[in-house]
């Protein structure tokens, strides 16, 4: 039998949406104080201005538009309404110069956000802007507690003061009927404002500061709020499915 030209065009593109099903459920918008529970001094804005000379922010224009964790800076840590597993993952933010702030998969594997500008690629550690953060065991000796973790390829970040994006792709780990851990989660791609950085990265287990307790198939999303100023003005996670 012959298929239409443009049909066979359409074979590698159902080919390779196999490994990725349809959204299972509708997106969670994060860049909203609604989505998240306790909040402490978390708000909104219109418009907002991160110093590129010190750990503070500029300037704030209250509204709707942005979310950012307060006046000075530093209060909790956010925790989302809704859960993820599988999931693509979309942010753009923006944090003051020397700030520090992360999100947390699952939350429990986390993606830095540091001030990392203009930092030489062979520098660059499990700590940096756009590592996927180091795992930690308080029952090691002193100075081998933090192990694991995987720094980004190259150093993306561009300058405080400036948004950034991330996209990420991101497996969950995987479990049998009784339970059990089959496989590992992972990172299947992380795109650092259009530069990928990790490229299927697997997490043995929870990053330093996640949660507490066994892995989980489905868990809600962790933004890191006590470190220094951040904003975002998108904060989208879109469950799917892959293989």
């Amino acid at each position: 039998m012959k298929f239409p030209f443009r049909l066979l065009l359409l074979f590698p593109l159902l080919t390779s949406a196999v490994a990725r099903a349809e959204s299972p459920a509708e997106p969670l918008q994060l860049a909203d104080l609604a989505a998240w529970t306790e909040t402490g001094a978390w708000a909104m804005a219109d418009e907002i201005q991160g110093s590129t000379q010190e750990k503070k922010w500029k300037s704030v224009k209250p509204g709707k538009a942005i979310l950012y964790n307060g006046a000075d800076g530093k209060t909790v840590n956010i925790t989302s309404k809704g859960s993820h597993g599988d999931a693509e993952i979309e942010v753009e933010f923006m944090i003051p110069k020397s700030s520090n702030s992360g999100i947390y998969l699952m939350s429990r594997y986390e993606l830095q956000i540091l001030d990392s500008y203009g930092k030489a690629d062979n520098a660059i550690t499990v700590h940096d802007g756009g590592a996927i953060y180091e795992r930690w065991d308080e029952s090691k000796p002193e100075g081998s507690k933090g192990y694991e973790g995987t720094p980004p390829s190259t150093n993306a970040s561009s300058a405080p003061g400036t948004w950034q994006t991330y996209k990420i792709l991101f497996r969950a780990p995987r479990f049998d009927a009784d339970g059990k851990k089959t496989e590992n989660a992972r990172f299947i791609r992380v795109e650092h404002n259009g530069v990928v950085i990790h490229e299927d990265v697997e997490v043995a287990g929870p990053t330093r500061g996640g949660a507490e307790g066994p892995e989980v198939a489905s868990a809600p999303l962790i933004v890191q709020g006590d470190h220094g100023p951040v904003a975002f003005r998108k904060l989208v996670v879109k469950p799917t499915q892959f293989k």
